[in-house]
């Protein structure tokens, strides 16, 4: 009985000198592990956005009003269901369609006086054809009995100068000699008086040719004022054919009314009022806004992030995963742009849609545990008054 209880004595006593040796082991390795794990381990580091919002990837279109004007009717209704050129909102156009009747009615006079014109100038001009026929024949026929009469005188004077000749030789009397002499005058006179009459002619030809052409001219003249003003009163049909189909305002794309405005009928909107915006039908997407020294170089095409939305906790809700879509090169309102694809794979609770906000957080690279303890050394050394918005989330 007692060497049983000494020798249990002495094994406790072993046992008592064996546990600093093993705490020390366990230590050690603990130690080892964690040494392993901060130098080898990758955490990633993500830059977070000011804001971010979804959006459809299409530009949401405002409604705007083009004219002052009272209204006389409304379709508008949040998340109604639009179509392109669907009506939305009619502005009061009774004074547009006045003016468009006088006007309507002023063009259908002109266009009989327009017609009267063209069938007077075709009249003019086949009538100065007429014309020209028959002063052609008559001019033809003029310059025929000229010519004959000028060939019957120089006859005459052929014959007048034989007569001379035989009176010389004594042939033929003083008497006859005159008589040839006469004829020759005479048929001289005649051709002479035809020759002008063929010049007064062709004068006269001339001058009402030149009447003709000037009657013409001034009606094309009446007819190329009527086309003026007819074109002149079409063009302001037109105009208000344009406005008054713009006072009936339509919806611009397919899609749904994302905002609208307080309308009442009989209530006047003014030119340049936002009435609603249309969000047209598309694929989602998330774009934020970074500080530049965060996205420019750090952030690009390809990398992973995640959304998390002010109105869904992400504890309850979660997140919302995404992968950078592009990155802008220019800065605006001091702030760089950033585009993000929603990943359609992933199952969320939260019912995304057109306008939710949030923040984004980009995975811009993984480092181990030492170098990120380094670095931030390093900033705090350099620069111990920045602040920094990058998070850090370990991953083994």
């Amino acid at each position: 009985m007692s060497t049983v209880f000494f020798r249990s004595i002495r094994a406790l006593e072993a046992d008592n000198a064996r546990r600093p040796w093993l705490a020390l082991l366990l230590a050690a390795m603990l130690l080892a592990a964690w040494t392993a794990w901060f130098c080898l381990a990758r955490v990633a580091i993500y830059e977070v956005s000011d804001k971010a919002d979804i959006e459809v990837d299409r530009a949401a279109h405002p409604v705007e009003a083009q004219f002052t004007g009272r209204v006389v009717s409304s379709q508008l209704a949040l998340d109604r269901e639009v179509h392109a050129g669907e009506g939305l909102v009619e502005l009061d156009a009774d004074a547009q369609h006045f003016q468009l009747k006088e006007e309507r009615t002023r063009l259908a006079a002109l266009a009989p006086q327009v017609s009267a014109l063209e069938g007077e100038i075709a009249t003019e001009e086949k009538a100065w054809q007429q014309e020209q026929q028959a002063s052609k024949v008559g001019l033809d026929e003029s310059l025929a009995r000229s010519r004959e009469s000028e060939a019957g005188a120089l006859l005459a004077e052929d014959e007048a100068r034989r007569e001379e000749q035989l009176f010389s030789s004594g042939v033929i009397s003083e008497v006859d000699l005159r008589r040839a002499r006469a004829a020759a005058q005479e048929r001289r006179a005649a051709a002479e008086s035809l020759q002008l009459g063929t010049s007064r002619l062709e004068r006269q030809q001339r001058t009402q040719e030149s009447e003709r052409q000037a009657r013409i001219q001034e009606i094309r003249a009446q007819l190329i004022q009527m086309q003026g003003q007819q074109a002149t009163v079409s063009a302001e049909i037109e105009r208000l054919e344009g406005e008054v189909s713009r006072r009936n305002i339509k919806a611009p794309v397919d899609g749904t009314i994302g905002d609208v405005s307080n309308l009442r009928i009989g209530s006047v909107v003014r030119e340049g009022d936002r009435l609603a915006v249309v969000v047209p039908r598309g694929s989602l997407r998330i774009v934020a806004n970074f500080l530049p020294p965060d996205a420019l170089g750090r952030i690009k095409p390809g990398q992973p992030a995640r959304l998390r939305l002010e109105g869904f906790p992400w504890a309850q809700y979660g997140s919302v995963n995404a992968t950078v879509s592009s990155v802008a090169n220019e800065i605006r309102d001091g702030r760089i742009r950033v585009e993000l694809a929603v990943d359609s794979t992933a199952n969320s609770r939260i019912p995304l849609q057109h306008g939710l906000p949030g923040t984004i957080e980009v995975e811009v690279e993984r480092i181990s545990p030492a170098a990120l303890m380094l670095r931030i050394a390093s900033r705090a050394l350099t620069s111990p008054q920045s602040n920094s918005i990058a998070k850090v989330t370990g991953q083994p």
